[in-house]
Formats: C-alpha cells, structure tokens, sequence
C-alpha cells in the first residue's frame, strides 16, 4: 500500500504539473471503487481551475474554488500525468481531463476511492474520512509530547498505536518498523509503558525516517510509480523492513520478524531492547 511519502511525491508531481489548469471534464469508466464514485464527481469541479493539491495522511486534496476531490490510492492505486493519455489500459478506471493533458487513475484491485466534497458541506478538513486523523509527523506541531499524552494509558503495542492514526496519521507498516529501530525501541512494548524522553527520540526518528523516503522517491512495493511513472527507490535504504535474518546494520544481531494483527513487524532483538 501506498505511505505518506509516495502519496507526498505523488502531490509533488501534481502540484507541479496540474495547479492552476482548468478541469474539463471526468471520465469514468469504472465507478466500483472502494465507494462507488458519485455522479457529483463529474458536475462539482467541471471548468474550474485546481486551486492547491494538499495531503491529509495519506489522502490526496485537490482544491478546486468549488470544493474538494479525495483521492485514496488504496492498495494498488496510481495517479499518472500524461500529457498525451493514449490508449486507455484495463484498469484505467477514471480520467480527469485538464487543458495541460490527462490525470488518469489506475488501480487493478479498486481498492482506492474518488470523493468529492462540495464546498457547500463545509471546510474539507470536517468530512468524516479527514475529522478523526491524527497530528501530521512532519507538521511543526508533531512532536514526543503529541505521542506521549496520546498513549498514557494505552496497552496496545506501540507500533499498532502509531499504525492507528489516532495520534500521528501517515506512520504506516514500512515505516514504523523503521522509526521504531532507529530509535531503538521495541515494536511489542505496550505504547503506554514508553516514556516521554523515548517518545521525543521516536518523534524525531519518524520524522527522519519520512523525509529520507521522501528523497529517495518513496518505497518500490508492487506497481507504485509517482506521477511521472518513476519508481521510488527508499526500500534499498531499510534498516530493518524485510531484512528478517539478515544482519542489523549496527550490531550485526540477525534481523527478527514478527507477525502483528495480521501484518509483518521487522526489529533487532539488540538494539531495541
């Protein structure tokens, strides 16, 4: 699935290629997403021009004066930008057709969605799918003391704390892993038990960690592709994540992995005592 940061490269891209265009038309072809796309989705930003593209965790905003489409890129998701669409592929599901050229969402499992939120409603930031996510990490106003309130009497895991959005939003399975090594803290450890000093050394590790992916072009994992059809390149650079009996890279210690409600938790039994 698609992180925080292929969805920020993503936004990159399309800030740079498509803000200030005027949308002319929505061509859906297929609208059984993971909601079925309205029909407002084709009338609400008809001939307006795409104000900003913001990120709210890891949905997509696409301001237009009218109102706000959310994108979702689910977990087989991608945006391209082509200034000549083409032929149109199997699992090209919708086109947003600019002046510059064609926005064209591809998602094989149509596990992603396409909302759009009329500026009528109210601000975007109060739809039900944005209202309840968390601080984001690389915000000015993320930091330890943010992660230490949120957990004081939780006796989850610290990585599914960090993983349900509630205090931080965008931390997702790769990179959790990765935050948690570098600051050298158990991802079993119940996130109640940690303290404020190791939370502030986690809230800098997490912000760390997403601004190198960020430069690297985002994690390779299946088709991710950024808007220009580039692949990311931040999976070569893992400290831990999927690197199970490999040697950690601090103390030589055999990588463990472990299952997690379900999904794969990557740790040095040494360095993260």
């Amino acid at each position: 699935m698609p992180e925080l940061p292929e969805v920020e490269i993503v936004r990159r891209g399309l800030q740079r290629s498509l803000q200030g265009d005027t949308l002319r038309r929505v061509d859906v072809r297929e609208p059984r997403l993971r909601w079925p796309i309205a029909d407002d989705l084709a009338v609400g930003p008809r001939d307006r021009a795409l104000v900003d593209v913001a990120r709210r965790g890891k949905y997509l905003l696409l301001d237009f004066s009218s109102g706000s489409l959310l994108v979702h890129l689910g977990m087989s998701g991608s945006l391209r930008f082509l200034p000549e669409p083409g032929a149109v592929g199997r699992h090209d599901h919708v086109d947003l057709v600019f002046d510059r050229g064609t926005l064209r969402y591809n998602d094989p499992r149509r596990f992603g969605s396409m909302i759009w939120h009329d500026a009528a409603r109210g601000p975007v930031d109060a739809h039900p799918l944005l209202a309840g996510l968390g601080v984001e990490p690389l915000s000015p106003r993320f930091d330890g003391d943010v992660l230490f309130a949120a957990s004081r009497g939780r006796t989850v895991s610290i990585k599914q704390f960090l993983l349900a959005g509630g205090a931080v939003v965008g931390v997702g399975n790769i990179y959790a892993s990765e935050s948690l090594f570098r600051a050298g803290i158990r991802p079993t450890v119940a996130a109640g038990r940690v303290s404020r000093p190791r939370y502030h050394a986690l809230a800098e590790a997490i912000r760390l960690t997403l601004t190198m992916a960020i430069e690297r072009g985002g994690t390779t994992l299946r088709n991710y592709v950024s808007t220009e059809g580039e692949p990311g390149y931040a999976q070569v650079d893992a400290v831990v994540y999927g690197r199970a009996g490999q040697p950690c890279r601090r103390c030589d210690a055999p990588i463990r992995a472990i299952r997690q409600q379900g999904r794969m938790t990557y740790y040095c039994p040494r360095c993260q005592a």
